[in-house]
């Protein structure tokens, strides 16, 4: 009989792991750097003594970090990074740092050979927004494609209850929250049945998929080469569970990482960027202290792909795409407006999915919404 997720966490003992980590997420930045350094040699050395190459893959300022940081403990990993995804400023640091740029996926090819590659828009038109968060997305994306094969997992999402591999539970996570089943729920004909409403638009979690993490697995498959990743459980999103039980390095049986700074708070995370004096991109602003002692970027706090809007919902004013449009109104009109067409053939974008789930994005000075 298959092993239930129940049983598997208490087989690995998740309880008293996740315990673990979370003391060490709260020592002192000093201890959090030099655990940081020993996991990071760990990494290398079972690397070498496995025969694989390792290497950062690098987007915004956690992960510039980290390439720096590597380097300043001798780990002389190459960075891979499918750059023009990132702000314009990120693109220049990366270029400064040696960073490799990769394509993302290729699509199709012409008539001629030459490959056609995935883009911003074609992602969008073919699958749907990245909106809310990778997680409710990729929920979203089942109710609305149903099949046979998802059926269970679909009634999870609508109702909590899980089927046997969950424990045959109630009232589970699996559940999305009532406010974005009000909204996306009615995509399922079990949810519609619940008077949900089902949204006028796509949605799904595929973006890095096709346009980052296939590249750069497809790149590390070449080379032979297994990631050092950026990632941080304090961040949250549907890795940090994952982090929290599997530990800084992972050697599992289709994945292997190493995320030294797992355990670091963002403040952890801006402190060591000024002790190693990282290049901070222009989209960061600089790195400052508060009265209180508190660091900060002045402009975004994080970035990512200009059209990507998970988060978007929690973000204050000026959120990620009023910046955008000061730094690119050009670039900004065509993300509000002429993304993807309806079935009328009318052109839209950010602004529909942004006015269903309720997030301002209305012109300033008093304009109107288009």
């Amino acid at each position: 009989m298959k092993e239930n997720i129940m049983d598997r966490m208490e087989r690995i003992d998740a309880a008293r792991k996740i315990a673990d980590f979370q003391v060490k997420m709260q020592m002192p930045y000093d201890f959090k750097v030099k655990y940081a350094t020993i996991r990071a040699r760990e990494f290398a050395a079972e690397c070498d003594r496995r025969g694989l190459d390792y290497h950062v893959s690098v987007g915004g300022l956690d992960s510039i970090t980290l390439l720096l940081f590597l380097r300043s403990i001798h780990i002389n990993a190459p960075g891979i990074s499918v750059s023009f995804l990132e702000d314009v400023s990120i693109q220049r640091i990366h270029r400064q740092l040696g960073v490799e740029c990769l394509k993302p996926l290729i699509r199709d090819t012409r008539e001629d050979g030459s490959p056609i590659y995935w883009t911003k828009d074609s992602v969008i038109r073919e699958y749907g927004f990245p909106v809310l968060s990778k997680e409710i997305a990729a929920k979203i994306e089942l109710l609305q494609n149903p099949s046979e094969k998802n059926a269970t997992v679909r009634h999870a999402i609508i109702t909590g209850e899980t089927g046997a591999y969950g424990g045959n539970r109630k009232n589970t996570r699996m559940k999305m929250s009532q406010k974005w089943l009000d909204k996306f729920g009615g995509a399922d004909a079990e949810g519609a049945a619940l008077g949900y409403a089902a949204a006028p638009f796509k949605v799904s979690a595929k973006c890095c998929y096709y346009l980052k993490e296939r590249p750069c697995d497809l790149w590390a498959k070449e080379h032979n080469s297994v990631p050092y990743l950026g990632l941080m459980a304090s961040e949250g999103g549907r890795r940090a569970k994952s982090l929290k039980i599997n530990g800084c390095n992972y050697f599992g049986e289709s994945t292997i990482r190493s995320a030294p700074f797992a355990i670091f708070q963002r403040q952890d995370l801006l402190q060591l960027a000024l002790d190693l004096n990282v290049p901070v991109p222009e989209i960061y602003g600089t790195i400052e202290r508060r009265e209180d002692g508190t660091l900060y970027t002045t402009k975004a706090q994080r970035t990512g792909c200009s059209m990507c809007g998970f988060g978007i919902h929690i973000e204050k004013r000026p959120n990620r795409f009023d910046l955008l449009k000061d730094r690119n109104p050009k670039e900004y009109d065509r993300l509000m407006h002429r993304m993807t067409q309806d079935e009328n053939g009318e052109w839209y974008g950010w602004g529909k999915v942004l006015d269903y789930i309720g997030v301002d994005w209305d012109e300033p000075e008093g304009g109107e919404k288009r």
